[in-house]
């Protein structure tokens, strides 16, 4: 449906995300993998869904260059928000330990923003859901670590792995932005963007 929607016009998506690759896949419509490295700095100020937003609006400045007219770029970047602070991707192990811990038996937010923009057009939005851990042992936490390897993910760990059918006990929200891709909102969003 969408792929006749879009009819006459090349999507770019800037990921490299298998997931997000995965779930543009699964909406049915041809896109192009087109990445630039962003050197993923934001003003300390800015809290929450105001991270995401600035950075999935720097990667779509960093290719607006390149766009095409008969081109809609879709670019997007997800952190989990906990106590008042951003977790992006763990640095090393002993960062995505500590993350980990501090999400054990607690509640945080993962806040996905998306920016879609073209030759003429920009419009950026965010969904955020909340996600419930179990407490965590140390020993728990090692075996994720050491066999999933969860280096490339906001908060040390990806929700469709081992870790989400053990550890996470309650989602409110979409279940597709903790993984990385409101896809509905995607979906509505380039049903009315051109």
């Amino acid at each position: 449906m969408l792929r006749e929607k879009l009819k006459g016009y090349k999507i770019i998506l800037a990921s490299g995300s298998p997931r997000r690759q995965q779930y543009l896949r699964e909406l049915d419509v041809d896109f192009e993998i087109r990445l630039k490295d962003v050197e993923e700095i934001y003003p300390p100020e800015l809290q929450g869904s105001e991270i995401t937003d600035f950075l999935a609006e720097l990667k779509a400045k960093a290719m607006t260059d390149s766009l095409s007219d008969d081109e809609i770029l879709i670019t997007s970047d997800t952190i989990v928000w906990h106590e008042g602070k951003a977790l992006g991707k763990p640095a090393d192990h002993d960062d995505a330990f500590a993350m980990l811990q501090s999400l054990s038996g607690k509640t945080h937010e993962v806040i996905t923003s998306v920016c879609i923009k073209n030759a003429g057009n920009s419009e950026t939005f965010n969904e955020t859901t909340k996600v419930t851990f179990n407490k965590l042992s140390n020993e728990e936490i090692k075996y994720y670590l050491n066999n999933y390897r969860p280096y490339d993910k906001a908060g040390a760990y990806g929700i469709q792995e081992w870790i989400g059918l053990v550890a996470i006990a309650r989602v409110e929200g979409s279940y597709a932005t903790v993984v990385g891709l409101p896809v509905d909102k995607v979906y509505q969003r380039l049903c009315k963007f051109i």
